[in-house]
């Protein structure tokens, strides 16, 4: 039995030059499980925009999706600096993936203002976070200052979380607001306490590619509704073939875009928490992206009351927001591809103005073309970089 496998190993630090250093088995199910909490936020997203009900579910959209989203990048970074691969981390990772399922259950409630359940989940997965902070103090104390602040900080905030329950709605948006950000300056305090924690720079680009990679998923599922009911479905057949060809058309472009040249050299914590950070607002466009297509089809087979400019725009709003997104990653991570930035300025302009066209050309003809407006700027993209190879 190698030592990888035993049954408990001291919780030392990784090298953050370790070689090939690549996702674990454990990582990639860990992933599946915010798969299905994902998806069932996606879906309730995808029937408010349906049922024209996109204002009053924004919120709880927001607020669910940072809950998977943060304790995924927290699970993460913890990874990339602790993973000792024994029973006892695989244990707590499995209490881990429980949180998650819990809160995927209780999502449909929390989109109707009900977040017992979903606060629920997230406690659980927090709590197995602070067990593995815990044990990185005890067993490395060089970091010990920095692994305690963050134990100590996830105690504290989860029991404001709790809290929060108990106030009145008015004001638990109020608090929710406060929460977050006090969640999100968590790690920023605690990394500048002693060395901090040593996270491997190819290794956390590589995660964030392969959750991107998983959430654009999210908008095959959706397109694979628009092939089911073109089969099935007795009209319309036509309109859904175009949904369906545009939406995967830019599923493929903005995953192209994502993976355009190497990874970016996270070389500091302040370009890492940047491009972490950013990619909440890139993940979640994703899974809006997905809902908006979902929410085509349901409109145009009369599934749905919403209008066809509706879900053009959450489709061409959810495209910009990952263009625009992306483009300040690579600006801030020093990986910005030549002439980039003002491309996706001017497509963002035209992806907005084709989302817009519903009413004229009808929803499959505007899906259609908010996916050359991408197609074009890819090959625009493409061959720019390719005259600077060149020269």
């Amino acid at each position: 039995m190698t030592e990888r496998a035993g049954l408990l190993r001291r919780m030392t630090a990784r090298d953050p030059d370790e070689q090939h250093r690549a996702s674990t088995p454990l990582e990639l199910l860990f992933d599946l499980t915010l798969v299905v909490a994902v998806s069932q936020v996606a879906a309730e997203l995808h029937h408010a925009i349906a049922e024209n009900h996109l204002l009053s579910a924004l919120p709880y959209f927001f607020v669910a999706f940072f809950a998977i989203w943060w304790a995924w990048m927290n699970f993460t970074w913890f990874a990339s600096a602790y993973d000792t691969d024994d029973v006892l981390y695989r244990v707590l990772t499995l209490l881990q993936m429980g949180g998650v399922l819990v809160l995927a259950g209780g999502v449909p409630a929390a989109f109707n203002g009900n977040l017992g359940v979903i606060v629920l989940g997230y406690v659980i997965m927090r709590v197995a976070m602070i067990g593995q902070w815990l044990r990185a103090a005890r067993q490395h104390p060089e970091s010990r200052a920095t692994t305690m602040r963050y134990a100590i900080g996830i105690v504290v905030v989860q029991a404001a979380w709790v809290g929060m329950l108990f106030i009145p709605k008015p004001l638990s948006l109020i608090v929710i607001v406060i929460l977050i950000l006090t969640e999100l300056a968590g790690p920023v305090y605690a990394e500048a306490a002693g060395t901090g924690t040593t996270w491997h720079p190819g290794h956390i680009a590589e995660r964030y590619g392969l959750f991107t990679i998983i959430v654009l998923g999210e908008v095959l599922l959706s397109t694979l509704l628009t092939v089911r009911e073109a089969i099935e479905g007795e009209t319309v057949r036509g309109e859904l073939i175009a949904i369906g060809g545009g939406a995967l058309v830019i599923v493929f472009a903005l995953w192209w875009f994502y993976f355009l040249g190497d990874e970016p050299e996270l070389k500091d914590l302040r370009t890492a928490v940047a491009w972490g950070y950013g990619h909440y607002f890139l993940f979640g466009s994703v899974a809006a992206l997905g809902a908006g297509v979902g929410a085509a089809v349901d409109i145009v087979t009369h599934h749905g009351h919403a209008s066809e400019l509706l879900a053009s725009m959450t489709i061409a709003v959810s495209a910009c927001v990952f263009m625009v997104v992306l483009a300040v990653l690579h600006a801030v991570s020093g990986w910005e591809p030549t002439g980039f930035t003002p491309l996706v300025i001017a497509a963002a302009v035209v992806v907005l103005a084709a989302g817009s066209t519903a009413a004229w050309i009808g929803l499959g003809g505007s899906v259609l073309a908010i996916a050359a407006v991408l197609a074009i700027t890819l090959g625009v993209k493409l061959f720019a970089m390719h005259r600077v190879v060149e020269a």
